[in-house]
């Protein structure tokens, strides 16, 4: 299972070659609660053909019957769902409560077209991080590398266009396979993250065949320092209780920019692993301060799929909700409705 954003775009750059208009939509910004965060993508045909998501289906049915009626046949239409102060028909009310602005590019089969959508499938692989602007009179688009944006949408002050934040997608990288390993591999796929289990044993990648999971027969501390394979938005965990797989893991993923590492056991444990980790393989007490240990939420998991649970709302809770993400995001506050936003403004 791919990616919910990988697929859209490998999706449009398929319908690009077989010919035809398609329409990308991506969501600007959210004002109070909203099932999909900004810069999520969704893409569409005129018959209704569609993959991707912007709210939990009602925005969806809306936009794809008016695009069957013929609207949007602009480059550029700026949608808000959900405001009952909008003027635009229909009125959509999200069974949340909240308002969604949903930035609508209908995309032409031309090679330069095609050309955009493979850079922004490259810089998912985790080749580089882009910033892609958009002319909101025109439909002018642009990419260039980005120097961080303090969300993932920004739209400029005066309005004119906005920015979007284009990176790899969510990756998980699971040192050893045991019986949490297989359930954590599930559930991040659910999730969207691009799953990698690495295991040197003879045979025990057998349980992820046809799975969608990518397994490597190679030890995983090898595969972590491999060049291309770790970007911050990659998360390393350790879940096998062998220090031998686990511990070599962890030296190698402190010197990653994974935004979340971490490994299986308890407090004892952790202790015990810290002093190993400090002592022989000779991690300063900023690489083991990076190290989530015990791993994941405190459950009071005991069960295979409750310790994955938490390992994998834990990871959730860093990649959404943690410093880093709150430094980036800052939430504004809707003139309109007066709900606070996500997404940013720059000028």
């Amino acid at each position: 299972m791919k990616p919910l954003d990988r697929q859209v775009i490998e999706q449009g750059v398929q319908w690009l070659e077989e010919g035809g208009s398609l329409w990308l939509c991506t969501v600007l910004a959210t004002f109070g609660s909203s099932p999909r965060e900004p810069g999520s993508m969704m893409v569409a045909r005129s018959d209704g053909r569609h993959v991707g998501s912007l709210s939990g289906g009602c925005v969806e049915e809306d936009f794809l019957e008016r695009l069957g009626q013929g609207e949007f046949d602009q480059p550029i239409s700026v949608l808000r769902y959900g405001d009952e102060n909008e003027g635009n028909r229909p009125r959509v009310r999200l069974p949340c409560g909240g308002i969604l602005e949903v930035l609508v590019e209908r995309l032409e089969p031309r090679a330069s077209t095609r050309a955009h959508l493979q850079a922004i499938l490259a810089s998912m692989a985790g080749q580089r991080d882009l910033e892609r602007q958009v002319e909101l009179s025109s439909g002018k688009v642009s990419l260039e590398s980005t120097g961080r944006l303090e969300g993932r949408v920004e739209r400029t002050r005066d309005g004119g266009s906005v920015r979007i934040r284009i990176g790899p997608v969510a990756r998980l990288i699971i040192a050893g396979v045991s019986p949490v390993s297989e359930v954590c591999a599930r559930f991040a796929q659910t999730l969207g993250f691009e799953v990698i289990v690495c295991d040197p044993r003879d045979g025990v990648g057998a349980v992820f065949e046809d799975s969608g999971v990518e397994f490597q027969a190679i030890l995983p501390s090898l595969f972590i320092v491999s060049e291309g394979v770790c970007h911050d938005a990659t998360a390393i965990v350790a879940l096998t209780h062998d220090p031998r797989i686990d511990d070599l893991a962890m030296m190698a993923a402190v010197k990653t920019p994974a935004f979340y590492i971490g490994v299986m056991g308890s407090q004892r444990t952790s202790q015990a692993r810290a002093a190993r980790l400090a002592r022989s393989g000779g991690l300063s007490p900023a690489q083991i301060e990076r190290i989530h240990m015990p791993i994941g939420m405190a459950l009071g998991s005991k069960t295979p799929a409750e310790i994955a649970l938490a390992v994998m709302a834990d990871i959730v809770r860093v990649r959404q909700g943690g410093a880093a993400s709150q430094e980036r995001e800052r939430p504004g506050i809707d003139p309109v409705s007066g709900r606070e936003a996500r997404g940013t403004e720059t000028a």
